[in-house]
């Protein structure tokens, strides 16, 4: 059996990356490993840290940070995340200071939102119907 472990987002600053998973979004940081200048850097939810871990991945190389901005440019999140219930975290997230460029809009059987992580990256926040 194959399932899924790591997926990337590209950041600016592992380091204000960090702070926004954990502090702002509530991820618990499951993996820090110094390479360097940079660091392996995992984040998970709470609720299932066995789960896909969230790579905190630096955008220092070239082709990472022309497909970071052009995602962010268009308006496209570099990721989606789910939660029970969208309009809570909407207002917690806004509480805390989170820019969303999308408030939560029914779309079919989904709810969907969009933030910005304050790291260059658009993220989908999505309620399932």
């Amino acid at each position: 059996m194959i399932k899924l472990w790591i997926a990337s987002v590209f950041v600016e600053d592992q380091a204000k990356a960090l702070t926004f998973y954990t502090d702002v979004l509530g991820f618990t940081k499951l993996q820090d490993i110094p390479l360097g200048e940079a660091r392996w850097l995992t984040v998970a939810s709470p609720s299932g840290p066995e789960g896909v871990q969230l790579l905190l991945e630096p955008n220092d190389n070239p082709i990472a940070k022309t497909f970071q901005r052009s995602l962010f440019e268009a308006g496209i999140p570099a990721t989606s995340l789910a939660t029970d219930d969208i309009h809570v975290e909407f207002k917690r997230m806004t509480d805390l200071g989170v820019t969303f460029t999308m408030e939560p809009t029914e779309m079919g059987p989904v709810t969907h939102a969009v933030f910005d992580d304050t790291c260059g990256n658009l993220i989908g926040l999505d309620q399932l119907a």
